[in-house]
């Protein structure tokens, strides 16, 4: 098994109790915890419009972290965006790949291994990976924004390993029209 935690630094503050990792604030909960919770919002909502919202914090939160993560490295471009995957995949996220990447452009494809959700809620015939898509957008906007680039993007996942004969995700990343 390969390990990625030794390259994410955490540290606890012994006053507060507040976990921080590059100077961020961070939550550590089990994975069965969170998406326990995420189901049961996905069933209060429907999978549709809890989708919705969650595109837009998504997309908001990848924004700021991409805008932080930048300066804290001192990394800019498709740097930023190969970081980015870096951390998630060491977050228990899932192990996510870049397949593609043009920031001039707004494109990307990204490919999703190993995805919690598919690890927690099994092969239930549909896409479960749909928290993510507001990620890359708003990860492809600010870097393209950083670097003077007038391009906006959408996201959506193009398969899931939740579906049947499915072995990864994919998500595609494309300018808005």
């Amino acid at each position: 098994m390969t390990t990625h935690a030794p390259e994410v630094p955490i540290a606890v503050d012994g006053d507060t109790g507040v976990w921080t990792t590059d100077g961020l604030p961070m939550l550590y909960v089990p994975r069965h915890f969170f998406i326990n919770n995420h189901i049961a919002v996905e069933e209060a909502l429907g999978a549709e419009r809890y989708a919705k919202a969650l595109y837009q914090a998504g997309y908001k939160s990848a924004w700021y972290w991409c805008e932080k993560e930048s300066a804290q490295h001192g990394i800019e471009g498709d740097a930023v965006f190969h970081h980015y995957m870096k951390r998630l995949s060491q977050r228990g996220w899932g192990l996510f790949s870049t397949e593609m990447l043009d920031i001039a452009a707004g494109r990307a494809r990204v490919r999703l291994d190993h995805s919690a959700f598919v690890y927690q809620m099994g092969e239930v015939g549909r896409k479960v990976d749909y928290m993510y898509t507001g990620w890359f957008s708003g990860a492809v906007d600010q870097i393209a924004d950083a670097n003077g680039f007038d391009v906006r993007t959408v996201s959506r996942q193009t398969q899931c390993a939740a579906e049947p004969g499915v072995e990864f995700g994919l998500f595609e990343v494309t300018p808005i029209t």
